[in-house]
């Protein structure tokens, strides 16, 4: 009952200000716990470590890439389980690909609207990992 009643923890990985804020204040509106890195830096040990229900990952963060880091943590078996959406400005389909391709659950493009991104949180965290591509809504860029 206790992991139940439990906030689901976030990690962003952004170095955007804006975009951090924003983010914030979304998080915090809905309920969530929240850490914040501005860049890649530790974000591996970090991620496998606490294990967040899910991370908001940067695709260009200074020092390294969302890429790798995504790929980083998929190569870790301390690391299963968690959830990975990606955020970028470049929101080709290339990037979405190569994204996916990487590991991430799903690719949302910046600028977003918070209720979109509210909604892919909610849906990305109602469900494990292997049910993400299954279930997701029209529109949505995951595995």
């Amino acid at each position: 009952m206790e992991d139940q009643a439990r906030r689901a923890e976030i990690l962003v990985i952004e170095d955007e200000d804006n975009i951090a804020i924003a983010l914030d204040y979304l998080l915090t509106r809905e309920g969530y716990a929240q850490t914040r890195l501005a860049t890649g830096a530790g974000a591996v040990d970090m991620i496998c470590t606490r294990k967040p229900d899910l991370v908001l990952l940067d695709v260009m963060l200074p020092e390294v890439s969302g890429y790798e880091i995504c790929q980083s943590v998929r190569a870790r078996a301390e690391c299963d389980g968690v959830r990975i959406l990606m955020m970028t400005a470049r929101g080709s389909a290339m990037e979405r690909r190569k994204g996916l391709a990487m590991g991430a659950d799903g690719f949302i493009s910046k600028p977003f609207e918070l209720k979109t991104l509210r909604e892919e949180v909610r849906r990305m965290l109602s469900v494990d990992r292997a049910s993400l591509a299954e279930r997701a809504p029209e529109g949505a860029h995951n595995a």
